[in-house]
């Protein structure tokens, strides 16, 4: 249900005062909270948790994997589930697999000398209404335990299982009645710390938590939603009383907590979006001539959904603040000629483009386009990467700190410290989730005047243009990106074709081989993907064993090979062979995944396509069906096949839809999955949960509304609580 915590939280910022009156005896350490110890200063929620009693520097030490350093981190270190001692439950199949409070009537006592159980009990329970008695097996190990005598009733506690011989449980909890009606949380724990300490810790700090926690939201904001206190709240998540029964999410202190977290978290991005354009950013007039020679050139007109987003940057630009704009846009809809369009403006009123991409692949590819399309217009285009000599990297240098080189495009290498800029006014960012939010905010940093020049007018900032062909659910939307404005190119260009997908067993290898044979015979191209399984040789070996193996069963074919493994330049060199006709068969790993363009390649086949995500399978499909051709993809995968894997499979072939495939992939994957791994400052939610929660966001976005708007002073109180450290994570 919950997440562990995963920011410090700085406490000191949002305690309340201490009180002057004599401390309470917590009843759980059998000390006086807060009292001084050996002249120590009193304990605090933001004191380590060392300092309670109980805790050595061994049991911190554990306590810090689950990312609990401070006493306050443990009021929000939240329970995965409850154990409810407080409903009997009938013996029944509907109960496997769920721990539950059962009464059994002891039928048979049997002592083991064998194996690992100690004792095996034979008894019978009250199975559903109308179905009489249920029998039930219940087995205990170790040498110390329970005895159970023939003939009497137990209250047992425990997860009901279906063993060979009917009902079972093993290593039960006995219960006595003055227990019956507890509610227990279960923690996220680790070894060495159980449930009943992770409990008393809690409590603990509960206690502490009663004195000094102050509630950071307004009482008029929880009068209006009838919510109770940040303490309460609390309190009954780690203490739920029997009469209030086992916490649920729709109740208010559940609701509470959830739509505050993710109020606050599109707070801290909307705070960052302000911070960022309380700077002056270079004033790009709308023009019109290079964009025009450059139509004239390729021969064809932007989609109406390519210029109604055109036109959105442009109004961006004209503004004399930092655009922060993030353009989603699905495989193939035309995002380069938005971005060429947009760097076209910022060159034409002097000043610099860089265009950032993830993998050195994919900025070779954005180069040889755009010096393709701008060249032609007397534009320089520069590549730099990691891979040039030293003689080149000099050159590079001077033409990017002198603005000789118009527009630039790299990788990571851009934001190194060596690199400086003339006059940077834009910053391109491709594949936007692959990036971490510092690398992002390193590269912007590259065009910031100096305050003298801030002083003369010139630009502080450069403007923002981000990319994604990974459509993004509207939940991760409003609490990932709540600082950019988002465009859509939700239109394809006239002449791609829709790409036929279909889903084989791995057994039927040689009918895909003779498929691929006759589409070469026809003078198209082919794909083979091999998975990525794993960095390095063995991703290596599973791109070379499946070149060996087509290069035999097809000796007729130009086959060319790229992996993760190869040079920079040696997968260029095989992409360029590939992509000037040269090879009629290309074996790849997922490095071909993004920016690969081969309008003659019209068939794509993915191996283990059931070890893949469906945002990865997507992208994968969009490097064929790009030109006139009709287009097939072929998914191979290997039996056995789980539930989740085919429903995959299923939609894959059903729709192209990339957003309602990326919703789908939520579903199943998770939000940082979906963004991926590499994804620095997303959101490390404790309560709330993406996925379970999505249908309070509009809830979360009217709340952060209203403390804007009525209660400002309540906001950083609430990102230092929930966020902390973490609350720049909205720097992009």
């Amino acid at each position: 249900m919950a997440h562990s915590i995963s920011a410090k939280m700085p406490f000191d910022s949002i305690m309340g005062s201490m009180s002057s009156s004599i401390p309470k005896k917590n009843p759980t350490t059998g000390r006086a909270s807060g009292a001084k110890r050996g002249g120590r200063p009193p304990v605090t929620l933001s004191s380590p948790v060392a300092e309670l009693p109980g805790v050595g520097p061994k049991m911190a030490e554990k306590l810090a994997r689950l990312h609990i350093e401070t006493i306050g981190d443990l009021l929000w270190h939240q329970p995965l589930r409850y154990e409810d001692r407080g409903t009997r439950q009938p013996l029944s199949q509907e109960h496997i697999g769920a721990a539950a409070l059962f009464e059994v009537r002891i039928t048979g006592v049997r002592p083991l000398f064998h194996g690992k159980a100690r004792l095996v009990c034979q008894g019978m329970g009250e199975g559903p209404e109308g179905s009489g008695s249920i029998p039930l097996t219940i087995w205990f190990f170790g040498r110390y335990g329970p005895t159970l005598q023939v003939g009497r009733t137990y209250l047992l506690f425990g997860e009901l299982q279906l063993g060979p011989n009917g009902l079972e449980m093993a290593q039960p909890e006995l219960v006595a009645p003055n227990q019956i009606g507890h509610i227990r949380p279960v923690y996220p724990a680790t070894e060495g710390i159980g449930q009943s300490k992770l409990r008393q810790l809690a409590e603990a700090a509960l206690e502490i938590a009663v004195r000094e926690l102050r509630d950071p939201l307004p009482a008029a904001i929880r009068e209006t939603r009838q919510w109770p206190q940040l303490l309460r709240a609390l309190q009954r998540i780690h203490v739920p009383k029997r009469n209030d029964g086992v916490p649920s999410r729709g109740e208010p202190a559940l609701q509470r907590l959830i739509i505050e977290e993710l109020a606050t978290h599109i707070l801290a991005l909307r705070q960052r979006r302000a911070f960022t354009r309380q700077v002056a950013a270079p004033v790009i007039p709308s023009q019109t001539q290079l964009f025009d020679k450059l139509l004239g050139h390729l021969g064809f007109t932007p989609t109406g959904a390519q210029q109604r987003v055109m036109a959105e940057i442009k109004a961006d630009l004209g503004q004399p603040l930092p655009m922060l704009r993030l353009v989603q846009g699905d495989v193939g809809s035309g995002k380069t000629l938005v971005a060429a369009a947009a760097a076209l403006d910022v060159i034409g009123a002097g000043f610099q483009v860089a265009l950032m991409a993830p993998t050195a692949l994919l900025a070779e590819q954005h180069a040889h386009n755009f010096a393709q399309w701008l060249e032609p217009l007397g534009l320089s285009v520069l590549l730099f990467s990691g891979q040039q000599s030293a003689a080149s990297r000099r050159e590079g240098l001077a033409q990017l700190a002198d603005g000789r080189a118009q527009i630039v495009i790299g990788t990571h290498a851009l934001f190194q410290e060596s690199v400086s800029f003339g006059r940077l006014g834009l910053v391109i960012v491709d594949e936007q989730h692959r990036f971490g939010v510092q690398q992002r905010l390193a590269l912007t940093d590259k065009g910031a005047s100096p305050p003298d020049a801030m002083a003369a007018g010139g630009a502080r900032r450069p403007h923002q243009l981000i990319m994604t062909a990974t459509p993004i659910p509207r939940t991760l939307a409003m609490t990932q990106f709540a600082d950019l404005d988002v465009s859509v190119i939700d239109e394809l260009p006239p002449g791609r074709r829709p790409v036929t997908t279909v889903v084989v067993r791995a057994d039927r290898r040689g009918e895909v081989i003779e498929r691929i044979a006759r589409v070469c015979a026809e003078g198209r191209q082919a794909y083979w993907v091999c998975p990525l399984i794993e960095e390095g040789r063995i991703e290596a070996q599973s791109a070379e064993s499946t070149f060996a193996m087509l290069s035999e069963e097809l000796p007729q074919l130009s086959i060319g090979m790229l992996h993760g493994r190869m040079s920079a330049a040696d997968k260029q060199r095989e992409m360029d062979r590939f992509k000037a006709g040269a090879y009629r068969l290309l074996v790849a790993t997922t490095v071909i995944e993004v920016g690969v363009d081969v309008p003659n390649a019209s068939l794509m086949i993915i191996e283990n396509a059931e070890r893949m995500g469906l945002a990865q399978l997507h992208q994968l499909r969009g490097r064929v069906g790009r030109g006139a051709t009709a287009s097939h993809c072929v998914l191979l995968f290997d039996e056995p096949l789980s539930d989740r894997a085919r429903a995959r499979l299923t939609l894959m072939r059903e729709t192209e839809d990339g957003f309602r495939l990326a919703e789908a992939d939520l579903e199943q994957r998770g939000p940082g999955e979906v963004l991926g791994t590499r994804q620095a400052g997303i959101a490390k939610l404790k309560i709330a949960d993406l996925q379970e929660d999505q249908g309070q966001l509009e809830e979360a976005g009217r709340l952060a509304d209203e403390l804007l708007l009525r209660f400002p002073e309540s906001v950083n109180p609430l990102i230092a609580r929930w966020i902390g450290a973490a609350g720049q994570y909205g720097q992009v």
